[in-house]
């Protein structure tokens, strides 16, 4: 933060845990074992990071639902599915800040190419229908991700 010209004093969380700058800007944060990361934008944003590991495989039924057609035809679906939970999903659900909002029922990803670094999610919740672009990159043995509204929703 201090390279972005912010100080401690300057985040807050609102009650639903979600941090905010004082100055109205937007903020996001993450972390993962070594790697922190942090992003500020004048539009709301997400980012999350996770470490890629096979867990993902046994844990993808709890946050994937019609993506399921298309990572399951992978040879190898732990990136796939880490853009999808741990970056996408995890993204919006910050972005978003609102308790109740759900991975598999109000979080959707459309189909990508792992080799573009983009894609396109949704969050349709409560009488809101809002477009993300989906923004990730490997990082080491980890996926980073982070989302801002569409500009062609």
């Amino acid at each position: 933060m201090r390279v972005a010209g912010y100080t401690d004093q300057n985040l807050y969380y609102n009650v639903d845990g979600k941090p905010h700058l004082d100055d109205g800007m937007n903020i996001s944060i993450t972390h993962s074992y070594e790697f922190t990361a942090i992003i500020i934008s004048n539009e709301p944003v997400g980012i999350d990071i996770e470490k890629l590991r096979d867990k993902i495989k046994r844990i993808a039924p709890k946050f994937i639902g019609y993506e399921e057609e298309f990572v399951t035809e992978l040879e190898d679906a732990i990136e796939p599915l880490t853009v999808i939970w741990g970056g996408a999903k995890e993204s919006m659900y910050k972005l978003y800040g609102t308790k109740g909002l759900g991975f598999k029922a109000h979080c959707y990803v459309e189909p990508f190419e792992m080799d573009l670094n983009h894609t396109i999610s949704r969050i349709v919740y409560n009488g809101d229908n809002f477009k993300y672009d989906v923004y990730f990159q490997r990082l080491e043995n980890f996926m980073m991700a982070y989302i801002l509204p569409a500009h062609n929703a």
